[in-house]
């Protein structure tokens, strides 16, 4: 795990960036709550997870464990309140009845607003259109908007464009939080401005079933 970690960061570094500067936030999805553990040992603290039950699961099961918890999936309204009650940080935010929801169940609560520029069938967040009003709309609300947070094309070029107009839109609309790139695409990511980037495999070796945000 310790040469995983070190691994991802020469990686940060040969993006441009200093390992420092940039979170790694460790996706356990379909991983055990013994990886929790090993990411907490090789010194990381934030832990994300896409599935709610499994969120719940590990938090649990972890107890005291000093990380913070990342929620990075689609939201469903009807397990907003659940959400809130396991995530420090819940990423994904795409919509306003969401930022309605979440300001009831968890005022304060600290959110990333998800935005799409891939246009992908299926893919969450905001068109780029509607980011500042989100964002203004989530203040207005009470809540914590730490940044903004996208996943990108696979295709290297389109990605690294994404990536740019998101380090735009977040300048723009005054948030200091870019989570942006995954195990394939960090390096692109912190060269375009990422200050945080999720990653599973990087980490922890592939994993049965393994699909976006990983």
């Amino acid at each position: 795990m310790s040469a995983n970690l070190a691994a991802v960061h020469r990686r940060i570094r040969d993006g441009g960036a200093d390992p420092a500067r940039v979170a790694v936030v460790a996706v356990t999805k379909t991983f055990g709550l013994d990886m929790v553990y090993a990411a907490a040992a090789a010194g990381l603290s934030a832990v994300g997870e896409n599935y709610l039950e499994e969120l719940e699961e590990k938090r649990r099961g972890a107890g005291d464990l000093a990380v913070r918890w990342h929620y990075l999936g689609a939201l469903q309204s009807n397990k907003i309140a659940r959400i809130v009650a396991v995530a420090d940080v819940i990423s994904g935010v795409s919509r306003e009845k969401e930022i309605r929801r979440i300001a009831t169940a968890r005022p304060g609560v600290c959110i990333d607003v998800q935005v799409d520029l891939t246009h992908a069938p299926q893919r969450n967040g905001c068109d780029e259109g509607e980011v500042a009003h989100l964002v203004a709309l989530a203040r207005d609300e009470g809540l914590e908007v730490r940044g903004l947070m996208t996943v990108a094309s696979p295709d290297a070029a389109a990605a690294a464009a994404q990536f740019a107009r998101v380090d735009e839109l977040a300048r723009e609309v005054g948030v200091s939080g870019r989570s942006m790139g995954m195990s394939d695409d960090l390096e692109i990511a912190v060269s375009h401005g990422s200050t945080e980037v999720r990653v599973g495999r990087a980490l922890f070796g592939p994993r049965n079933g393994s699909v976006a945000l990983t």
